[in-house]
């Protein structure tokens, strides 16, 4: 059977250089950025290499010429960006690479959605992808507007499309440092979402649009994961209470009452009636 040709936007960047490494023996894979820089020769010996701006229309369409899925990544990471150094990346930069993608008839677009599209919700309550959105800055407002895109081209342009909010994307060697507590609750690690990225790829043509939380196996989760889960069989490998020896060495697993008092099934109180 032959490989999936996948396309990626902004390849040179963190997510996109790890996917581009460990994923691409499964990948036919073209790869796209600004300028690849100091990554070039690593990026060339997994992928074909096009250099290219967002605002270029005619290149992107190049780009999609044969290609299944487009996993866009490209775009003005930084959460305290303002609007003018948003506005042509994230917002006119992921429109284009849309437009691209089903002027090229390609099968699926994955967008590098962000768990700041979400970020307004109160720190105790954990989110579900059927909420609304309530993006806590401008550049949470800009992966709304790609979600929303998105929903309105699987609707209306016959293209499959899923957002993916990504969380705190770090190696496991970070996850281990006790300074950054902070991420306890919206970690996924590099090779965790590697494995969503390639099963949203592989994901049946039936699934038209979803919108999935990119985090790992945490005992504490900011974005409910269920649905990637259930889905496209997301299994996380990784939990930052596991790996950061703040929290590990809590035995947090151990101590945490659940209120289940029927941990055993053979005292379950149903037993007295079978």
């Amino acid at each position: 059977m032959p490989k999936r040709r996948v396309l990626v936007t902004g390849a040179a960047g963190r997510i996109g250089s790890y996917f581009a490494e460990h994923s691409h023996e499964k990948y036919d894979l073209r790869l796209t950025d600004v300028s690849f820089g100091e990554r070039r020769d690593a990026l060339a010996a997994h992928g074909e290499l096009l250099e290219g701006e967002l605002h270029d229309l005619a290149f992107l369409k190049r780009a999609c010429e044969g290609i299944d899925t487009v996993v866009h990544l490209a775009g003005n990471p930084n959460p305290a960006a303002v609007w003018n150094d948003l506005l042509e990346t994230n917002i006119i930069g992921t429109y284009q690479a849309c437009v691209a993608a089903v002027a090229a008839g390609c099968r699926r677009i994955i967008f590098a959605s962000s768990i700041h599209a979400v970020s307004g919700y109160p720190p105790d309550v954990q989110v579900k992808t059927g909420e609304p959105s309530n993006p806590g800055d401008l550049y949470g407002v800009t992966k709304c507007f790609g979600e929303a895109l998105g929903r309105y081209l699987s609707g209306q342009e016959g293209i499959s499309f899923i957002a993916l909010r990504i969380g705190a994307f770090q190696p496991s060697k970070a996850a281990s440092d006790p300074a950054k507590l902070g991420w306890l609750n919206h970690f996924v690690s590099r090779r965790d979402l590697d494995q969503l990225i390639n099963r949203c790829i592989d994901a049946p043509d039936s699934l038209r649009f979803a919108i999935f939380h990119g985090l790992s196996d945490n005992t504490f989760k900011r974005l409910d994961i269920s649905d990637a889960r259930e889905l496209v069989g997301y299994a996380p490998q990784d939990d930052f209470v596991a790996m950061n020896p703040a929290t590990r060495d809590l035995h947090l697993h151990d101590v945490i009452d659940t209120q289940n008092q029927n941990h055993n099934p053979a005292k379950s109180g149903i037993r007295e009636q079978l």
